[in-house]
């Protein structure tokens, strides 16, 4: 028989509030039970998080990514390019990227995962030189996200409901230039999100046919209509079938640059754009896949 894996746990012990350590406790008894090693690391920040993962990985140990989809797309994108092993413990607020891979989150499911299951290759994103994983966004939800991020009174996806309340509620239409595969494409509308997962947002199914082994990123547009109609699209992200609505686009390739375009470009106008839930920068964003960068322990 194979030796047991060796694990480290890199957790956000911030994500989720208690979320994490309440997560973590009785997995890492049922795979030290089962006779592996699992040493665990608190990352004081996500730089931090990123030396803690290349360590481990340096050390030969699969590395868990243990938190939401900030901390998993931080330690996944650190291991991206790698040999190394990455095992998703779903503990934050939206669980995006370990939704679309079917990560279980009882913890004896997962427990036989990450002793026993196979590492899977999974496409990243690179986005202007950082590797992430589920999905870049330019636009409203990024605005939202922010919104989400700053809310202190509620959790979960009760904090990006509201956050993106506020933000449509005082949101001016943005006009983007899309260059894809060397087109360009010119919008005007809410947002733009290079998808290599499908989900993003607490669960909201933005790109419904996105794969993560396809070496594709789907570019979902959503474009000018009036706010009304644009909550009404909000709540079918939920079961993906905003994509029927002709103010809805969806583009495919394997590189795609978003930036501001026409008048809010010419005014100076500042949008940020979003990646795994953080907020790197603004646009404009390059977003390139990365095909089979990263080794996943998913179904």
């Amino acid at each position: 028989m194979p030796s047991p894996r060796t694990f480290t746990a890199v957790v956000n012990p911030t994500s989720g509030g208690s979320t994490s350590a309440a997560t973590l406790i009785p997995l890492a008894r049922l795979l030290r039970e089962a006779g592996a090693e699992v040493a665990v690391e608190y990352s004081r920040g996500l730089e931090h998080a990123v030396a803690l993962a290349r360590g481990a990985a340096a050390a030969g140990h699969v590395v868990l990514g243990v938190g939401g989809d900030g901390m998993v797309g931080c330690v996944g994108g650190a291991l991206a390019g790698s040999d190394a092993v990455l095992g998703i413990v779903p503990a934050g607020r939206g669980n995006d990227f370990a939704r679309q891979l079917a990560i279980p989150a009882d913890p004896g499911e997962l427990a036989a995962l990450l002793l026993e299951g196979e590492p899977r290759p999974v496409d990243a994103i690179d986005a202007n030189g950082t590797a992430v994983l589920g999905s870049v966004y330019a636009g409203v939800d990024a605005v939202a996200n922010d919104n989400a991020n700053k809310t202190r009174l509620l959790r979960g996806s009760m904090s990006y409901t509201v956050g993106a309340l506020r933000a449509v509620l005082a949101w001016k239409p943005a006009e983007y230039r899309i260059t894809l595969e060397g087109t360009e494409h010119l919008r005007r509308g809410y947002s733009v999100v290079a998808a290599n997962s499908g989900y993003y947002g607490f669960g909201r199914h933005i790109a419904p046919d996105a794969r993560v082994d396809d070496g594709l990123l789907d570019v979902v547009i959503l474009k000018h209509a009036s706010k009304a109609l644009f909550f009404t699209v909000l709540n079918e992200l939920a079961a993906g079938t905003h994509v029927r609505r002709p103010q809805v686009e969806v583009l495919r390739g394997r590189e795609v640059r978003i930036e501001l375009a026409g008048t809010a470009a010419m005014a100076g106008r500042v949008l940020p754009y979003g990646a795994d839930g953080e907020l790197p920068g603004v646009l404009p964003v390059t977003a390139r896949v990365m095909p089979g960068a990263l080794r996943v322990l998913a179904p």
